[in-house]
């Protein structure tokens, strides 16, 4: 049972390897929503930033930030009584948390310029849903889907973004904000976690961070 209108959106966000795909897809199965899922795998910059991050830090973040954006700006209505539910695995300012960590200032300046003329047009998510695990299972996750260019990601660095994400929802006004923290039991298999990451995400939330842990 849905306890939401039948226009919501549900952005899911979390560090990398957190499961934010794997739960956009099963979420949107079972709702019969419209999965808006990030498409990376193409991008030329990534393998070269892991190469040479400082070479091509600035150049991975525009394009990526170019792509998210024409995915939520095409696919996502700002308003429509009869438009369908939406359930992404990212939110446009995602962006803003990696591009802190992985620019020199002055880039993550302009950066954040370019970001602040484009994020006006696009829709807030009805819900943010933050899947928090430890780094271990972090790294347990990103290994087994053996992704070469990821296979030198250190702790530290998802610590960082992880503290990035936290840092940035404080920033964030009249948002509704689920963190779930979660251990290493996988939703893809435990149909009870599953079960219980639904009935948490349907409920109605007010604005700011609600934290649960399963």
């Amino acid at each position: 049972m849905i306890a939401r209108a039948d226009d919501w959106y549900i952005a899911l966000e979390g560090n990398i390897g957190a499961g934010k795909t794997t739960l956009a897809k099963k979420l949107a199965v079972d709702w019969e929503a419209i999965a808006l899922l990030e498409h990376f795998e193409d991008n030329s910059f990534l393998p070269k930033f892991y190469q040479e991050p400082a070479r091509y830090a600035f150049p991975l973040e525009m394009s990526l930030l170019a792509a998210r954006f024409n995915q939520l700006k095409s696919r996502l209505p700002q308003s429509d009584l009869f438009a369908p539910r939406f359930i992404a695995d990212y939110c446009l300012f995602k962006s803003l948390v990696f591009s802190r960590i992985t620019l020199e200032d002055d880039e993550y300046s302009l950066f954040h310029k370019m970001f602040g003329l484009i994020e006006p047009q696009i829709r807030k998510p009805d819900l943010i849903v933050y899947l928090h695990r430890p780094v271990n299972k972090l790294l347990i996750n990103i290994a087994k889907r053996g992704r070469e260019y990821e296979s030198d990601i250190q702790p530290d660095y998802l610590e960082k973004l992880h503290e990035g994400y936290l840092d940035h929802f404080r920033t964030l006004e009249n948002q509704a904000i689920l963190i779930i923290e979660l251990d290493g039991a996988d939703f893809e298999e435990n149909y009870v976690l599953y079960g219980a990451i639904k009935e948490l995400i349907v409920r109605n939330y007010g604005t700011g961070i609600h934290k649960v842990r399963l």
